[in-house]
């Protein structure tokens, strides 16, 4: 008999695997039509839609930032409830600018049927910036600030 995993036991596999660098795992880790929302106003700041677009785009677009082996994620804690989780882990790593990457990071995760269907990130997005886009001209909001 086949059991489906707890949202929360899904998550952490797919943290861990992101740390272990186990492509198979963190691919099967997420629905086909998943999304990952990204906000700010980064180049990678938008919804990600499809597995695939978060994997290769997404995730794999953030690859080539790392001077390669220099990255470390560490989960920090999860807490979890129905088919929601949030995880807190931080990624440290050397850049190919020269600096050093280092971030606390927030994902919502919902998890449905043992596959992870939406992520929204939150993060140190002026950081993210700073270290890894360092050329790019980040819009100031408008309105009230």
């Amino acid at each position: 008999m086949s059991s489906t995993p707890a949202p929360r036991t899904v998550v952490i596999r797919y943290v861990e695997a992101v740390r272990d660098g186990d492509a198979d795992v963190i691919h099967d880790s997420f629905a086909e039509d998943a999304t990952w929302h990204y906000p700010g106003s980064l180049p990678v700041s938008k919804v990600w839609h499809g597995r695939d677009a978060i994997i290769n785009d997404f995730l794999g677009g953030m690859g080539p930032a790392f001077v390669p082996g220099s990255l470390e994620i560490a989960l920090v804690s999860t807490l979890a409830e129905g088919d929601r989780v949030v995880a807190e882990w931080t990624s440290r790593a050397t850049t190919v600018h020269g600096s050093i990457y280092d971030n606390r990071c927030l994902g919502i995760f919902t998890v449905r049927d043992g596959k992870i269907t939406s992520v929204i990130e939150y993060a140190d997005t002026h950081h993210v910036a700073a270290t890894l886009f360092p050329d790019h001209d980040t819009p100031r909001p408008v309105g009230d600030a």
